[in-house]
């Protein structure tokens, strides 16, 4: 799990490895590990996310199935264009 910009600097890393068949249970797992960091999981929450390098958009994270070795992108909203 790769974190940027905000998400980053909440987690206190910059990428972690994770556990998980899908993004909801690697979601929970960060959630889990990080939960003496609320930035972060109040971060977590307006974040857009990459699955292998493909948009997970609107789809339901529990449907969003993980590849071993894969990567999950966590992109915080950004400012500016």
């Amino acid at each position: 799990m790769r974190y940027w910009a905000a998400a980053k600097a909440a987690a206190g890393v910059a990428e972690e490895p994770y556990e998980a068949v899908t993004l909801a249970e690697a979601l929970a797992a960060a959630r889990a590990r990080h939960a003496s960091r609320p930035r972060l999981l109040q971060v977590l929450d307006h974040c857009s996310y990459l699955v292998d390098g493909e948009q997970v958009g609107s789809r339901d994270h529990a449907r969003v199935r993980l590849t071993e070795g894969g990567t999950v992108e966590v992109l915080p909203p950004f400012a500016g264009g």
